[in-house]
């Protein structure tokens, strides 16, 4: 659709030992149901992200790192046994996620 569409939106990172997860409801509304489960979207990001957007152009917010699209399109990833692992500076692996859940 446009150059930002295959680009990362969002990243979120949602326990599956989550309020919305555990009611085991399917409520058919992104708003709800995208907060069941880690979730990646690509295209549009979050200029609200970025402390003091609301004063900053389009090209500001870009070189602060939020794609910009006319699409969002989110993809659900989560699960109960999701190991997520982040890598510092130093190349030390640190585990975020262990068994669907925050690892601390």
């Amino acid at each position: 659709m446009d150059e930002g569409a295959c680009m990362l939106g969002e990243c979120a990172l949602i326990a599956y030992d989550s309020p919305i997860n555990n009611s085991g409801i399917l409520f058919y509304n992104t708003l709800f149901d995208e907060n069941a489960s880690c979730h990646l979207a690509l295209g549009r990001g979050f200029n609200e992200c970025v402390r003091g957007y609301e004063h900053m152009s389009k090209e500001e917010i870009k070189e602060k790192g939020i794609n910009d699209s006319v699409i969002h399109v989110d993809f659900m990833i989560g699960s109960e046994d999701l190991e997520i692992f982040g890598v510092t500076k130093t190349g030390e692996r640190v585990q975020i996620f262990k068994d669907g859940n925050w690892a601390f």
